[in-house]
């Protein structure tokens, strides 16, 4: 009865630990650039991860940010998101007891479509008149 209730006693800790850390964030922040990479993956626990290419300037290298995705709305947000500028609101937490829970200490919970500055967008194909043969 005793190995029971020691039993008992260390899931019961083992879950309020893991419900403390998945609850509350160390940090809160954005991040933008380009999904490069974004799968549901695992052997056991399937988790989204993906990893997002930011880009400080034109030019110059990228940064990885390597991040999981536990909501699958936002999963669903960021494969429609697939190519362009996004922003990414995500929480860390850290000592997260298994990855089952994502493979990363980052994890997303919100999407935003980022509207490129005027300067680097694409400048629009010229037009180009259509050539009159003199008469």
């Amino acid at each position: 009865m005793r190995i029971v209730s020691v039993l008992a006693l260390l899931i019961a800790l083992f879950g309020g630990y893991t419900w403390v850390v998945l609850n509350w964030s160390y940090s809160t922040g954005e991040r933008a650039g380009y999904v490069q990479k974004f799968s549901n993956k695992g052997w056991v626990c399937k988790t989204w991860e993906g990893e997002l290419a930011m880009v400080t300037m034109p030019g110059t290298l990228t940064e990885k940010f390597e991040f999981s995705v536990r909501d699958p709305e936002v999963a669903r947000k960021l494969n429609e998101s697939m190519g362009q500028r996004v922003s990414l609101h995500y929480e860390q937490h850290i000592g997260v007891p298994t990855s089952c829970f994502g493979e990363t200490q980052y994890f997303v919970s919100e999407v935003r479509v980022v509207e490129l500055p005027d300067a680097e967008r694409a400048a629009p194909p010229p037009v180009i008149a259509p050539a009159v043969a003199p008469q």
